[in-house]
């Protein structure tokens, strides 16, 4: 059956293409843009012209997910127009790039907010409605460096999603019972089809970064290489969509709890399935097994 789904930063990257992905699918979609009318108006226009072009209905809607009014203004008009939400694709981040000690405490507080309490506005806006119908999906679009390897200078934006991925598996059984589903999708490295880099938070503290170039001049785009390296050639960003695809496409219940797609395989798969058999085996042991998967 097709789905209303909503895409959170959804103007470009994996949410565009996700979006995009979905809508090839048959679901209703929503692709969740801030600024519609300024910057990203754009694309806005892409959208559209993907909608026209290919007769799928993907839509567009404004939502800032910094902001708790335009996040709740944003649902209300989905739900206004399309009746409700099925599925939501928590993709909205914020990449940086520089030492760590650089970033102010408000900087770093910038990132946690719109990589991590994003999702907490979101969820506040779109789940009374999901628990009312004991139905809907979470999709969370994480990152491999929870669980893998985790090169340098990008230390504030993995605390942050190693942050979301334990509040997507603590929301996952606080809504089992409500019927709601939970799935964490986990890419890994690519280094071409999106443009986290390229819209990178750069240090503020700059005499602080400068210091560190003394030392590791050049790191990044070793780094970089290496990462490409490892990297099969044919690695394609589009994968990722296509199995958050095959995740809203399969029956509630018979959903992976997570779904790694990692090219360079830095590691994060071997310790997530190890993590999540804990996981699992702890809600066995404390008599609550029925936690673990969504209510029929």
């Amino acid at each position: 059956m097709p789905s209303v789904v909503l895409v959170t930063g959804a103007s470009s990257g994996f949410g565009a293409l996700t979006a995009r992905a979905l809508a090839d699918a048959g679901h209703t979609v929503y692709g969740g843009i801030r600024q519609t009318t300024g910057r990203n108006a754009p694309a806005v226009a892409d959208a559209r012209s993907y909608a026209d072009e290919h007769g799928v209905a993907l839509r567009t809607v404004e939502l800032d997910v910094s902001s708790q009014e335009s996040v709740d203004a944003g649902v209300a008009q989905v739900v206004a127009e399309a009746g409700r939400i099925d599925v939501v694709v928590h993709n909205a981040g914020h990449m940086v790039l520089g030492p760590t000690e650089s970033f102010t405490p408000e900087q770093i507080a910038q990132i946690y907010d719109t990589n991590v309490l994003s999702t907490q506005r979101v969820n506040r806006a779109v789940l009374p409605g999901m628990r009312e119908r004991r139905d809907g999906l979470l999709l969370w679009v994480g990152s491999s460096s929870t669980y893998g390897g985790t090169p340098p200078y990008l230390g504030p934006y993995f605390g942050a999603k190693a942050a979301m991925d334990h509040l997507a598996k603590s929301y996952a059984v606080e809504l089992s019972r409500f019927g709601i589903d939970t799935a964490i999708v986990v890419p890994g490295s690519f280094t071409s089809g999106t443009n986290h880099f390229a819209h990178a938070m750069h240090p503020a503290d700059t005499a602080t970064a400068e210091a560190y170039d003394a030392f590791y001049a050049g790191l990044m785009d070793d780094v970089g290489k290496a990462l490409a390296a490892l990297s099969p050639a044919d690695a394609d960003v589009r994968e990722v969509a296509r199995a958050i695809v095959r995740i809203v496409d399969t029956p509630k219940g018979e959903r992976p709890f997570r779904t790694t797609i990692d090219p360079a395989d830095d590691g994060s798969e071997r310790v997530s399935d190890v993590a999540d058999a804990v996981r699992a085996d702890f809600y066995e042991r404390i008599g609550m097994p029925d936690l673990l998967a969504p209510r029929s």
